[in-house]
């Protein structure tokens, strides 16, 4: 959960995460290459629409809460005994 990169994750996966930090850093190196690769790892461009969306939108919400200073809530640093990491 710290850093996809070091996580035993399927190929797709890892390529549409890859995805969202480049569309995260710099959304404009983002070409139609980089879509094809989602299309041939088996990505549908309603899934890869999805993304984009939800990528946005927490781009948004963080930057949002950044500039205004938004405090973390301490519970959101404890560990969940009702989160599913198995999928």
């Amino acid at each position: 959960m710290e850093d996809y990169r070091r996580a035993a994750l399927e190929p797709s996966l890892r390529l549409l995460l890859d995805f969202a930090v480049q569309v995260t850093l710099d959304v404009h190196t983002v070409d139609e290459q980089r879509i094809a690769a989602l299309r041939a790892a088996g990505w549908e461009d309603a899934a890869i629409l999805e993304a984009v969306e939800i990528i946005g939108f927490f781009n948004y919400y963080n930057r949002m809460a950044d500039a205004l200073g938004v405090e973390p809530e301490p519970e959101w640093d404890e560990p969940s005994a009702s989160v599913d990491t198995q999928g």
